[in-house]
């Protein structure tokens, strides 16, 4: 850590505390609505109603966040967010049925709304943080810590149940994001544009319009967004498949599941730390996208639930390599005045393919092991596609570079 900023130690430090105190969250508003209703349409109604507004309020508010201070906004998100959390609680401890069912969907829409801006803007803040050359790490430091985080609260959540109650673990998440608001306080203050328009209809219409064009006017942009989103897609199909892959095809037990569920966000870890120690180049970042892709297709062969945890723990390490790298890119290629916009331009395709992964691992009759074996056989040629299209155009590159200083000779 000692190589980054304060600055962007500071960000670290308050998206591990956020993501920790929404994962716990998030269990917590599950476990009370199945308590109230036992229902599991209502639990679907629930991610629905996160869902839905979030990807409405993504496509919209593009335009908006070029003209806004993304550290101030930064903060006054987990300050909303620590404030939402307050709204289950008080409807859990009056004891009525409709007004914790209220209060829960109150919550969810307020973080759906909140969640796309704090994202696009926290992945746009990133180059002012740190060093051009520490783009790829920080990428990784930060996603592998996010994953660390989901992996470990669930259970430490499991334990705080035992001792504590329910109303105190959402005062917890809730003190949680106010840490982070505190942590965020750290960050600099960052100039914007002196020109600050005037907004109306006709400004934010043109702007996003001007915004959705300019993130098709480059090519690699789009590309890295495409394969970001089919990976995406695999784990949006994976979110349905995973508990039937281990329970009934492969008869595993509960705490079996649970393994398998598990290693993947720790061989994520384990990739991010990897990553630090090897070269960065786009052969690597593919070789991490095709290794990926390979870890899913291996479970298409898998007979033994302890290869099934090899496999993920295999995916785990490989896919920081592109994930982190083509995180960098994006941020370095991308205009840097139009770079929060296109940053949310990102996240809506990346957030729209995973729904999609899941309504198609729903409707498909195939076995699970059947559909690991064609998501990852479709990463693995996309990834090829790219890699040997990333390396003709280099060398073609070279081949004219080499020709012109021959010229100049």
């Amino acid at each position: 850590m000692k190589k980054y900023s304060r600055a962007f130690q500071a960000l670290w430090i308050g998206e591990m505390i956020s993501s920790f105190g929404g994962a716990a969250g998030g269990i917590l508003n599950g476990l009370v609505l199945y308590e109230v209703t036992g229902s599991r349409e209502w639990m679907g109604a629930l991610w629905l109603v996160y869902f839905i507004p979030s990807l409405l309020l993504q496509g919209i508010s593009a335009p908006f966040l070029n003209f806004v201070r993304k550290e101030v906004l930064l903060r006054r998100s987990q300050l909303f967010r620590s404030s939402a959390y307050l709204l289950p609680l008080s409807g859990y401890l009056i004891h009525i049925e409709w007004a914790v069912i209220a209060s829960l969907i109150a919550l969810q829409c307020l973080l759906g709304l909140i969640q796309p801006i704090y994202a696009s803007l926290s992945f746009a803040l990133l180059p002012d943080l740190c060093e051009d050359k520490d783009l790829i790490d920080a990428n990784g430091l930060l996603d592998g810590t996010l994953r660390l985080m989901s992996f470990l609260a669930p259970g430490v959540t499991s334990l705080l149940l035992l001792f504590a109650s329910i109303p105190v673990i959402y005062g917890v998440s809730s003190i949680l994001f106010l840490m982070s608001y505190l942590s965020l306080r750290n960050l600099p203050k960052l100039s914007i544009s002196k020109n600050t328009p005037i907004w109306s209809k006709r400004f934010w219409w043109s702007e996003l319009k001007t915004g959705y064009h300019a993130f098709f006017r480059y090519p690699q942009l789009m590309k890295l967004t495409f394969l970001t989103s089919t990976v995406q897609f695999a784990v949006g199909a994976t979110m349905v498949l995973s508990v039937p892959f281990i329970r009934e095809e492969l008869h595993g037990d509960d705490w079996e599941y649970a393994i398998f569920a598990g290693a993947f966000p720790l061989g994520y870890v384990l990739g991010m730390i990897l990553l630090t120690k090897l070269p960065k180049s786009n052969v690597m970042m593919y070789i991490g996208l095709i290794g990926g892709g390979i870890s899913f297709s291996l479970l298409f062969f898998v007979d033994s639930i302890p290869f099934a945890w090899s496999c993920e723990l295999f995916g785990g390490i490989l896919f920081p390599f592109f994930n982190a790298q083509s995180s960098a890119v994006f941020q370095r290629e991308a205009p840097r005045e139009r770079l929060s916009q296109l940053s949310a331009v990102r996240l809506l395709f990346l957030r729209l393919t995973m729904p999609l992964g899941i309504l198609f691992a729903s409707i498909l009759t195939l076995e699970p092991s059947d559909m690991y074996g064609v998501l990852g056989l479709m990463i693995v040629l996309l990834g090829a596609l790219f890699l040997v299209i990333s390396i003709t155009t280099s060398e073609v590159t070279f081949k004219d570079h080499q020709s012109t200083n021959d010229f100049n000779k």
